[in-house]
């Protein structure tokens, strides 16, 4: 059993949030979603480390027995050998087990090796074809005025050439506050946003929250929302394209991240033959702006 006071740490983008009083799971208990998540080398170095390490465990019983025809009496490297040759079904022939033990011992070896590939095959073929969704968001959130009025605006672009149908995006304000009955507490607020959905999302997009008396933003300052602990999260949820599989974005950012009376730069330039280009090399940038006056 685990003690209380034990804790584990989930990263996200806008920091680490410690998790603290709760039960830290067998790593068996969901390993299928630990290898779904884990990068690639750590799943080609779980395979091969339980690869190595049943065969070795195999030619052991093998040396102990020691009937295995042709190999060397009490030589790991052979009976290692005929185990890796017994798992992958090769059978050269030179080795050839002889005993009872080791006929049955191959049995289980073979089987042993039969549902490993299948999983093995099946685990990476499902991470391989996993859906995922190359959005780029801005470094930045941005306020400043757009059509006569304050708004926070965000930048995201579809990185693929195919683009996301039905595209839809959230936008929530998550900030501490204290109840009327004096309890702390984190809530979260959705920001509408003046166009919240794209039929196909091929290339930016500038969500803009028009920041109104009902606004939750409406009153924020740098200071406030550094005080209050705020992050601002977006969501993106949509269907690829060219797979027809459904994939989503998230991203967040820290109250430090948003900046007040700034805009971001336009990335929309002409071309010396006269075509109009996006430049996402200007994708980040952001400069001053007039506040409102």
């Amino acid at each position: 059993m685990r003690r209380a006071s034990d804790s584990r740490t989930q990263r996200s983008h806008s920091g680490e949030t410690l998790k603290v009083g709760v039960h830290s799971r067998p790593l068996l208990d969901d390993l299928y979603h630990y290898l779904m998540t884990s990068r690639w080398s750590v799943l080609f170095a779980c395979i091969f480390a339980l690869y190595l390490g049943a065969n070795c465990l195999f030619a052991v019983v093998y040396l102990i027995d020691g009937g295995v025809e042709n190999a060397r009496p009490g030589n790991f490297e052979d009976a290692y050998f005929f185990s890796v040759q017994t798992m992958a079904t090769i059978g050269y022939g030179r080795m050839v087990p002889r005993s009872t033990l080791a006929n049955a011992v191959v049995t289980v070896e073979a089987l042993f090796g039969l549902i490993t590939l299948a999983l093995a095959t099946g685990l990476m073929f499902a991470k391989f074809s996993q859906p995922r969704a190359r959005v780029l968001f801005s470094r930045h959130a941005v306020v400043s005025v757009r059509d006569g009025a304050p708004s926070l605006m965000v930048r995201l672009a579809n990185e693929r050439a195919t683009g996301l149908v039905e595209a839809q995006l959230k936008l929530v304000l998550v900030r501490d506050e204290t109840t009327r009955e004096g309890e702390a507490v984190r809530r979260f607020h959705t920001l509408p946003l003046t166009r919240s959905s794209s039929v196909v999302f091929a290339l930016s997009w500038t969500a803009v929250h028009p920041i109104d008396e009902l606004s939750p933003m409406h009153g924020e300052t740098p200071e406030s929302l550094k005080k209050s602990r705020a992050d601002l999260v977006a969501s993106l949820l949509g269907i690829e394209e060219a797979t027809a599989q459904t994939v989503h974005a998230r991203y967040a950012w820290r109250a430090e991240d948003i900046l007040f009376h700034h805009r971001f730069r336009d990335i929309l330039v002409t071309m010396p033959d006269g075509r109009r280009a996006l430049d996402y090399a200007r994708f980040h940038d952001v400069e001053p702006s007039r506040p409102p006056g």
